[in-house]
C-alpha cells in the first residue's frame, strides 16, 4: 500500500548538515508511522528515528537526539531527517520505513525505501 524512495544522502564533512527526504505514494500514507533506520557495515541495523502518523510524537535514539530531528507533512506525503552536527560514526545506510504499528516500536515497520547513502568525513 505504500511505496517509498529516499533522498538526500551524499558527502558532507563532520560539523555539516544533511537533510533526507522520504517521498511515500499511497493513499494510506497518512495512516502509517514513519520511521528512519540506518546500518553501517559490520553493524547491526539501527532505529533512528520515529514518528506517528499525524506527526504530533516523535521519537529519537540517544546516538541522535539533539542532532536529528523526524518530521512529516501529509499533504505532500513526505517524511523527513534532518540531520545537523554530523560525525563519521553517522555514516550509513539510511532507510525510510513505514509501518501500521507504534512509531517508537522497531517492529512497526514493514514497508522500506531502498536507502540513501551518508559519509561523514572528518
Amino acid at each position: 500500500q505504500v511505496q517509498l524512495v529516499e533522498s538526500g544522502g551524499g558527502l558532507v564533512q563532520a560539523g555539516g548538515s544533511l537533510r533526507l527526504s522520504c517521498a511515500a505514494s499511497g493513499r494510506t500514507f497518512s495512516s502509517y508511522a514513519v520511521g528512519w533506520f540506518r546500518q553501517a557495515p559490520g553493524k547491526e541495523r539501527e532505529f533512528v528515528a520515529g514518528i506517528n502518523w499525524s506527526g504530533g510524537s516523535t521519537y529519537h535514539a540517544d546516538s541522535v537526539k539533539g542532532r536529528f530531528t523526524i518530521s512529516r507533512d501529509n499533504d505532500e506525503n513526505t517524511a523527513h531527517l534532518q540531520m545537523n552536527s554530523l560525525k563519521p560514526e553517522d555514516t550509513a545506510l539510511y532507510y525510510c520505513a513505514a509501518g501500521r504499528g507504534t512509531y517508537y516500536r522497531t517492529n512497526a515497520f514493514n514497508y522500506w525505501g531502498q536507502g540513501t547513502q551518508v559519509t561523514v568525513s572528518s
